[in-house]
Order: C-alpha cells, then sequence, then structure tokens
C-alpha cells in the first residue's frame, strides 16, 4: 500500500472542510423552496441545485488541484490512478425535494482507488463528519462507534427497504429479523450515526460509488467497518451492496446472515 504524505492529507482535509461550508449556502437557499425537478435516464430525480452544488465543487476543486481526475454525480467522470475526488452533491435528493432536512453532500479523496479522506456534511442540520487515517471528527469533537458486538443487540438503519428486491430482500429479511431495532430514512446520515454511537449496523444495496467513497474513510476512522456484502473493500467497480457496522465482530455476523440466503 502506498504511503500517503501526511501534510498533503491534512492539506486535503482542510481544503474539504472549506469546500463543504463554502458550497452550503447553495442547497440551503434552495431547500423547501419552490424547484424544478426532472427524471434522469435512472428514473431517479434531480433538481437544479443538485447541478448547482457539483458546478462549485467542479469549480472549487480544479482550481486548487487541476491534476486531479474528478467524479460526480450529476456530470459523471471517472477514478482513475493517483488522486480522483468523488463527490455527491446532495445526497438524498428524495429527502430534499420532500423538505426532510436529512439531505448531505459527500466528499472523497481516493489514491489509487482507495478511499482515504471522507467528508459527510448535513447543509440543515449543520452537521459534519470528516474522516482520515487519523480519525473521525464531528466538528472539533473525534468520534467512534458503538462498540456492539452483538447482532441481537444491535441498532439498524437502512434508507429505505424498498431498495431490496429479489435475493436481497431475502438476505435484508434474515439480518433485520435478529436485530434489536429498525428504523428507515437517512441516506448518508445513518453513516455519520453510526460514526457516532447512534446505531451499530447500516445494510443497502443498489448504491453508486459517488454514494459511498465519502463513507469509507468515516467509518473506519471511527472503529467502524464498512465493505460490500461479501466482505471486501469498496471499490469502483462493487455491486452496489454495502454493509457497514460498529466493530468487526458485528460485521462478521451480519455478513453470514447476508450469505446464509
Amino acid at each position: 500500500m502506498t504511503t500517503i504524505d501526511r501534510d498533503f492529507l491534512r492539506e486535503a482535509r482542510a481544503f474539504a472542510l472549506r469546500l463543504a461550508h463554502d458550497v452550503r449556502p447553495l442547497s440551503r437557499s434552495r431547500f423547501r423552496q419552490p424547484i424544478g425537478i426532472t427524471l434522469k435516464a435512472d428514473a431517479s430525480p434531480v433538481t437544479c441545485a443538485d447541478r448547482e452544488v457539483e458546478a462549485a465543487l467542479r469549480q472549487a476543486i480544479r482550481e486548487c488541484y487541476p491534476e486531479h481526475a474528478l467524479l460526480g454525480e450529476e456530470e459523471g467522470g471517472r477514478i482513475a490512478e493517483g488522486w480522483t475526488w468523488v463527490f455527491d452533491p446532495i445526497d438524498g435528493t428524495k429527502s430534499f425535494i420532500c423538505g426532510v432536512p436529512l439531505y448531505g453532500t459527500l466528499i472523497a479523496l481516493l489514491h489509487d482507488g482507495r478511499p482515504v479522506l471522507g467528508l459527510i456534511d448535513m447543509p440543515v442540520l449543520d452537521e459534519c463528519w470528516v474522516g482520515d487515517p487519523s480519525g473521525t471528527y464531528l466538528g472539533d469533537a473525534l468520534t467512534r462507534t458503538s462498540g456492539c458486538t452483538e447482532l441481537s443487540r444491535a441498532r439498524l438503519f437502512t434508507t429505505s427497504p424498498e431498495q431490496f428486491e429479489g435475493y436481497d430482500a431475502a438476505a435484508w429479511s434474515r439480518v433485520a429479523g435478529a436485530v434489536a431495532m429498525r428504523r428507515y430514512g437517512g441516506d448518508c446520515y445513518l453513516y455519520g450515526l453510526l460514526a457516532s454511537g447512534h446505531c451499530d449496523l447500516v445494510v443497502e444495496a443498489g448504491l453508486q460509488p459517488y454514494d459511498v467513497m465519502a463513507l469509507v474513510p468515516v467509518v473506519q476512522g471511527a472503529g467502524g467497518v464498512i465493505s460490500d456484502w461479501q466482505g471486501d473493500p469498496l471499490r469502483a467497480d462493487f455491486d452496489g451492496r454495502v454493509v457497514a457496522a460498529a466493530t468487526p465482530t458485528l460485521h462478521r455476523e451480519a455478513l453470514a446472515r447476508l450469505a446464509s440466503v
């Protein structure tokens, strides 16, 4: 594994935090206001706020790091060798459209396809998690996962059970039937809650690289584990399935349940 320059990573972390702060007003000014909605080819909704935030992210990154590759939800791009910024301007567009304040802006920095810096910013809630190998912080406070090791005691979250179909639905039911509590809704916010110890397990499907790359350093920096349903690291070609857990033991239990269908 290539060693990452710590000074550069601190610089990139400070840049990502400034960037998230700078684009907050763009989505907040549109939140709970009349706004045009169109459907993309996959039938998912997009608004002018999504496009405006992404355009601002792209411009700022290109000005500061013109040699880095870019991948965003709205304008595409690629994950390249070397450094790549991956971002989702509004993760949770449906929540945004419905006036639910649980949407976020995701910013990740990858090196040779591996996420090394991740940020989850919640513009309306004024909460921001940022994680890298040195740890995960919510504001100025270092955060840690709950330490839960038993599936029977776990608080399980997913954005929506509607994302699971066929085999995925059966696998989800196996996990959901074994936990202490289930809650729904939240998109990227769920992973911030996991990093801060307020939930123990997140299981999802149908995600894209721009949905998850920022989540990896946030969860890992807080002591958690995040992977696909086979237990493999999340990379550009992952199959859209994600499981994140507070501890390695809980993660192994969840993987075993998912694989038992």
